[in-house]
Formats: structure tokens, C-alpha cells, sequence
């Protein structure tokens, strides 16, 4: 198994701090979340590591699926500024939210808003492929102002046009999906973390009740060779996530 662990456990310390734990580990992958605090990152930093890196492009103030056009603009711009930094550092994905939907436009537009996050998919994917770097679209969880919690819908449009998935394990229990009903030939990355799914809680693995070795069952069975990013909420979790993968895969 690839294993790696996102920087978001470390939001509120020096990326270098994250960095330090990340590689004391022995872990091989980072993923650098790609946004404030960390939104210009130091390449000299990066190379000085032993590791491989994926990068979370920005959600914080963004919105792929905007119809407002300046908004959508900013936000596709501030992606592909990730996709560039990506294919700077030779990074093996970059993950996406796929957009958010306001209460207004939820009454009103949830057609419009769906077309504009699948346009601005598209339009994402096709800047990447003509850098090489391989960016994937990430399932969300169960909450209101967020759009494709249904993964099958999500894996349609992304096989109509040949797009990749993020796998985020913990949002798919949240927003219902058995560990059977999750696995889709899209995913080409996967996030892991643990809930009860009540709430996107990003546990420890092992800490929530996702038959997490079902899930992994699954996709390698379907011969899935990327990375599994362990993505909690601090630097225990991440060593308890990782002494759990040591111990049961």
C-alpha cells in the first residue's frame, strides 16, 4: 500500500512542523493543502524531504460551481494555480471539490449549479491533461450547501468525460454509502479517515464504525495502486491511523 498523510492535521503549525512528523513516521506521501496558511509554499522546503507529495487544491472562499462568473473565475483560476504547482513538483494528484450550493440557489437554480460545476470539471481536467498531471474530483459529505454527496452521479459525469475521483471514505459513510456501495472504477485516489456517521468527523481509522477493511478489501480487489492519504484532524490521529493500517492490511 501507498500511504501518506495530509497536512491539514497541522493547519494551525509550520507546514515544515507537519512536514517533520509526516516523514519521523516513515510514511512516503504527503498532501499539501494548498491554501491559506500554506498557499505559497517554499519548493527548497518541499525538496529537502524524502518525500512524494498530492496536493489539495483550495476550498476555503472557493466555489467551482459559482454562477456568479467573476467568483467561478477566481475560483478556477486558484485551481489551476494547484494544478501548476503541481506539475511543478511532480505531485501524484490534486484533489477538487466539486462546489457548494447556496440556500437561494438551492431553491431556485440546483440545475444551473450542477451544469456549472460539471463545466468547470471539465474544463479543470482538460488543463490538467495538457500538463500531465492527473487532478481528481473529491465526493463530499452529507451537508446542505454541499454538492455531489451522490457518488454514482459523481462517477457518471466523471466517466462521460474521463475524469478521476478522490475517494473520501468518511464523506461516503456520512452520506450513506456501505463500504460495498462506495467503490466506483473512477477512483484514482483515496482519502481515509474514520466517523459514526452522524458527522464527517475525520477519527482516527479505527476510532468511528467504517468497515474500513471492507473498503480497502474492495479496492484492492479492483487493483487500485494509488495512494491512501490519511486525512484527521491532528498528529496523534495520524499515528494511530497509521499503527492501525500496519496492524490489520
Amino acid at each position: 500500500m501507498k500511504i501518506g498523510a495530509s497536512t491539514l492535521a497541522g493547519m494551525e503549525y509550520d507546514l515544515e512542523k507537519t512536514l517533520d512528523f509526516i516523514e519521523g513516521l516513515g510514511l512516503e506521501y504527503a498532501e499539501l493543502v494548498h491554501q491559506y496558511p500554506s498557499e505559497n509554499v517554499s519548493l527548497d522546503l518541499l525538496e529537502s524531504y524524502n518525500l512524494k507529495y498530492s496536493i489539495h487544491a483550495p476550498f476555503m472562499d472557493v466555489n467551482i460551481a459559482s454562477l456568479q462568473d467573476k467568483s467561478r473565475i477566481n475560483s478556477i483560476n486558484q485551481i489551476k494555480n494547484s494544478i501548476d504547482f503541481a506539475n511543478k513538483i511532480d505531485a501524484e494528484a490534486v484533489v477538487v471539490h466539486p462546489g457548494l450550493i447556496s440556500f437561494l440557489a438551492n431553491k431556485y437554480f440546483k440545475k444551473e449549479v450542477i451544469d456549472t460545476a460539471n463545466q468547470s470539471m471539465i474544463e479543470l481536467g482538460d488543463y490538467s491533461k495538457d500538463l500531465g498531471v492527473m487532478t481528481t474530483f473529491e465526493n463530499m459529505p452529507a451537508f446542505d450547501s454541499m454538492i455531489y454527496q451522490d457518488m454514482n452521479k459523481l462517477h457518471d459525469i466523471l466517466s462521460e468525460n474521463d475524469l478521476h475521483m478522490t475517494l473520501d471514505i468518511g464523506h461516503a459513510n456520512h452520506a450513506g454509502y456501505s463500504a460495498d456501495g462506495m467503490i466506483f472504477d473512477s477512483i484514482k485516489h483515496v482519502h481515509i479517515h474514520d466517523n459514526f456517521g452522524d458527522d464527517d468527523a475525520h477519527l482516527a481509522l479505527g476510532e468511528g464504525s467504517i468497515d474500513l477493511k471492507r473498503v480497502v478489501n474492495n479496492l484492492e480487489s479492483k487493483s487500485y495502486d494509488g495512494i491512501y492519504m490519511i486525512e484527521v484532524n491532528d498528529y496523534d490521529s495520524i499515528k494511530k491511523s497509521y499503527k492501525y493500517i500496519i496492524e490489520n492490511f
